[in-house]
């Protein structure tokens, strides 16, 4: 098998069209077409239904994808050894994590690991609703389930804790809150409802039941920032909000604790900047550990007006 056929089939596989896989190979569209025309030639088979809506895997090019990914992944680990990656960490990661965990955690801590290793290119990008280490849309992922399917490997970064918050300003204006009961006329500042993706997500609807109104952010840090500026009420990541004197935890009895896991594909761990990535994740969240896990005393907030 060719590989720049297959490599061509990758990327056509990964992205459904292959004029966007044309753009991504740094090809044009009748390079790409006259490849995978060669491929399936060489294999005898059709690897792909195409129309002008994309590109479909058949059955057989199902098991050219197994197959040729495998290879991408020895390929990639030969390149690794054979170009003195031993010497410096080079080549591009890219880091796929949850918005408030990537902004409020790990883009100061990558920044200065990248700033130590100037050959490594760090890309740090959110976590979509979908997303799939499969088809190399990152090389590490930190995710809020255990991964349970395809050729992963995953282990327990951390437990954290969320609690409700308010501004102190907003607890001036409109008093106290010292029992869910004062809730009900405050505006809950809450993540966009169907757009949870994840179980870990579902705390949501604690807070929507106690408060009438409320506004709906998709990131993080826009909850985050509408909470601070005195709009309402808001679940907060506790090592986050730690950060900013201007947030008081109301109500310690709505806490809620999920969990980060971090993965990585099979085929790529073995690569140095990846696991040397990997690890500075692990032991960076390791030495915070404390700061994930926040118990706040009974009736602080009460007290704060």
């Amino acid at each position: 098998m060719n590989w720049d056929h297959a490599r061509v089939f990758l990327a056509v596989a990964r992205d459904g069209q292959m004029l966007a896989a044309a753009r991504k190979l740094g090809l044009d569209h009748a390079t790409v077409t006259r490849r995978l025309n060669a491929l399936e030639s060489d294999l005898g088979a059709k690897v792909f239904e195409r129309s002008p809506a994309g590109c479909v895997l058949t059955t057989a090019g199902e098991q050219l994808l197994a197959i040729a990914e495998r290879v991408e992944g020895e390929m990639v680990k030969a390149q690794s050894l054979l170009g003195n990656a031993d010497l410096r960490l080079s080549g591009t990661v890219r880091i796929g994590a949850p918005d408030g965990f990537g902004t409020y955690f790990l883009a100061a801590r990558l920044g200065a690991f990248a700033a130590l290793h100037p050959d490594l290119v760090i890309q740090l990008v959110p976590l979509p609703q979908t997303f799939s280490l499969s088809k190399r849309e990152a090389d590490i992922a930190v995710v809020l389930d255990r991964p349970r399917t395809g050729r992963l490997v995953g282990r327990k970064l951390t437990s954290y804790s969320l609690s409700l918050y308010a501004a102190r300003g907003h607890l001036d204006r409109h008093g106290p809150v010292a029992s869910e009961a004062d809730l009900a006329d405050r505006l809950a500042v809450t993540y966009v409802q169907d757009l949870t993706y994840s179980p870990g997500l579902d705390y949501m609807d604690v807070l929507t039941g106690l408060c009438a109104r409320r506004f709906e952010c998709a990131s993080v840090v826009g909850q985050m920032e509408a909470v601070r500026a005195g709009a309402g009420v808001g679940i907060l990541h506790d090592y986050a909000a730690a950060a900013y004197p201007d947030l008081v935890p109301v109500l310690p009895a709505l806490r809620f604790e999920r969990s980060y896991w971090i993965a990585v594909h099979a085929d790529m761990r073995g690569l140095r900047r990846i696991a040397e990535v990997e690890g500075f994740i692990a032991t960076q969240v390791q030495a915070a550990r404390r700061t994930f896990l926040v118990h706040h005393p009974r009736g602080e907030a009460a007290a704060v007006s």
